[in-house]
Order: C-alpha cells, then structure tokens, then sequence
C-alpha cells in the first residue's frame, strides 16, 4: 500500500479514535464521578454510612472491572444495539467503552476522595455546612488534582479500549492494524498505527501532568491558612537602640574619670 492510499485511511482512523476516546471519557465522568462518590460517603466513617449499599455497590464496581474489555464489549453486542441501533462502529463502541471504564474511574475517585484532610471536613462541619456543601466545597476541590490525575489516567485507558474494540468492528486505529497490517501483512502500516497511538498516549500524559501540577500548586495555597502566609512574609522585629543593654554581673564596671 503506498502512502497516498494510507493517508486518507490513517486519518479517517484517527478521527474514529479520537471520536471513541472523547466521548467515552465524557460518558466515564458522568457516572464514574457519582458512582466514586457514593463509595466513599456511604464507606465506614463516611457521611452517609451505609455498609449494605457500600458493599452491594462495591462489588458491582469489582465484579465490572474483572471482565476483560475484549469480552465485555463482545458481551454488550445487544445492548450496544439497542441503544444506538447498531453493533458496529466507534458509535457503538463508545456504549462498551463507557460502560468499561466507568467502575475504573469511580475507583480512583473514591481514592483521591480518601486523600482530602479529614480536618477540613470537620471544620466545615463544625460550621453548618451540610453533605452537599462538603462535596462540592471541600471533597471535589481539595482533590481536584488527584481526580485529574485518575482522568488522564482513564483516558489512557480508553485509548487502548479503543484499540482492543477495533478487533470486534469498532474501527479506529485498532481497526486499522488488524485488518490492514496483520491480517493483509502491511507491517509498515502497522509501524505507523502503533506510533499514531503512542505520540496520542504521550500527548495526553504531558497534558494531565501538567494540569496535576498547576492544580496541585494552586490547591495548596488555597488551602494554607493565610496566617502562615503572613507569619511567612513578616519581618523580624528590628534591636531598638533607645533600651540600654543590661550589665552582666560579672561584665567589669567602667573606670572612673578622673578629676
């Protein structure tokens, strides 16, 4: 196949991908946000403790994410179908990607929630403030940078949901290696599919380690008492030369003039 032909088929696939991993992520944090959420409030010590949903919500979310994705999207084949009418495309596949990634993502926010200084909690508590008052004022912003790390995290993992969903008709990249480079032995295609998903990879890496770092810069002076600020920039107070210096008593006394 010459370039000429790969070009128009390459980016097309690329499109697809990019179709697949979007709109999953988007799906991803809709339900993974709450579902994270509602692990860690009804958890032991949590606002709204509730052992019976914590497990039974719990073990779904495990027995989810122990379904390997190449299984569970052949499993979802009807529903898929009678969600969006088909089961094949980046459109259906983005109803098993979703669905795939969902539990994941609501792990890694119960995570980053377990990290939110309790301490804060309490004095939000102290003052009145409610369970919705908690999550959206103390949880969600004080963890913010740890839910973005887990997004970018997610969305790696999409990208390679992605590739894997190529097998079963999906299209994307993944797609495109296995009907083209392996099944009609077109390695150079191949070589070019696998760079196309690393440099995508890369580039969502260096976005979410960049947005980490800038939130976790501004969380934290968020979160600094603007005492210590102060306490920080203050001068120290300078000798005042008016209050005379105290003799020790072994300091020997001033020789006396002479008339």
């Amino acid at each position: 196949m010459t370039w000429n032909e790969m070009q128009p088929l390459l980016r097309d696939a690329c499109l697809d991908t990019l179709f697949m991993v979007w709109w999953s992520a988007v799906w991803t944090v809709v339900g993974g946000l709450p579902l994270g959420i509602l692990l860690y409030l009804t958890d032991r010590g949590g606002l709204l403790r509730n052992l019976v949903v914590n497990k039974v919500v719990g073990a779904v979310v495990n027995i989810a994410r122990s379904v390997p994705f190449i299984i569970l999207i052949v499993w979802l084949i009807p529903f898929s179908r009678m969600v969006i009418g088909t089961s094949i495309g980046p459109s259906a596949a983005v109803v098993a990607l979703a669905i795939g990634a969902i539990p994941f993502f609501a792990r890694l926010v119960e995570t980053a929630l377990r990290e939110v200084d309790g301490g804060l909690i309490e004095a939000v508590q102290a003052m009145g403030g409610g369970t919705w008052t908690i999550i959206f004022k103390v949880l969600l912003p004080q963890a913010l940078a740890s839910l973005v790390a887990g997004l970018t995290t997610t969305v790696i993992a999409l990208i390679g949901y992605s590739a894997m969903a190529g097998a079963v008709g999906g299209g994307g990249l993944g797609q495109v290696a296995i009907n083209y480079g392996y099944q009609r032995q077109e390695h150079g295609l191949m070589n070019i599919t696998i760079v196309l998903l690393i440099v995508l990879v890369t580039i969502v890496q260096l976005a979410g380690d960049l947005a980490v770092r800038r939130l976790a810069r501004r969380t934290g002076r968020q979160a600094a008492p603007g005492g210590l600020w102060r306490l920080r920039t203050a001068k120290a107070p300078k000798a005042t030369a008016d209050i005379p210096a105290q003799r020790t008593a072994d300091e020997p006394k001033a020789a006396v003039d002479a008339p």
